[in-house]
């Protein structure tokens, strides 16, 4: 059974329990971006994606709970000088 093409947005797991997000590909370099739960980015090769996949090393995951894993804004710098958020 071949690997299922890499779909930006969609998350998925490593064997290791790594939770990653697809957040880009390169069809010219044959790569997928991925950015892990903790924000760091990362790119695997199509090749290696699919090896991966048929290893069992990859496999769909649901979406975390909590996203704040790969953001890195307080609240407060949402926040104009007058106190409100942008649209208020």
């Amino acid at each position: 059974m071949g690997a299922p093409q890499p779909r930006i947005g969609d998350w998925y797991r490593l064997s290791g329990g790594e939770l990653f997000e697809v957040v880009a590909l390169d069809d010219s370099d044959a790569t997928v971006d991925i950015q892990y739960f903790d924000g760091t980015l990362g790119e695997i090769d199509r090749e290696d994606w699919e090896a991966q996949w048929d290893d069992g090393l990859i496999d769909v995951a649901e979406p975390p709970e909590d996203w704040s894993g790969s953001v890195d804004v307080e609240a407060e710098e949402d926040r104009t000088q007058g106190g409100e958020l942008p649209g208020e």
